[in-house]
């Protein structure tokens, strides 16, 4: 739902997700994309395309986050040989 919201709205979608500076970012790319997309349409495009790459990163970030601290936790899985 996050990537929906991302895509339609960008800078909505980066500050749901816990990304304020990212949103930030994202309204300054926004306003210059739609000034600029007049010109070449494209560009209309690269704000959706930053945001949705975004949270992406950042739910990635979130995931490894937590098999560390799992691994951390309970120790290392079964067979694990170093």
């Amino acid at each position: 739902m996050i990537y929906i919201l991302a895509a339609l709205l960008p800078p909505l979608g980066l500050l749901l997700n816990g990304q304020p500076i990212s949103a930030l970012f994202n309204l300054l790319l926004l306003v210059v994309c739609v000034f600029l997309g007049l010109i070449f349409q494209p560009l209309w495009l690269l704000p959706s395309a930053h945001a949705i790459i975004a949270v992406s990163m950042k739910r990635e970030q979130r995931r490894h986050r937590d098999i560390v601290e799992a691994i951390e936790r309970h120790g290392p899985p079964p067979g694990w040989q170093p």
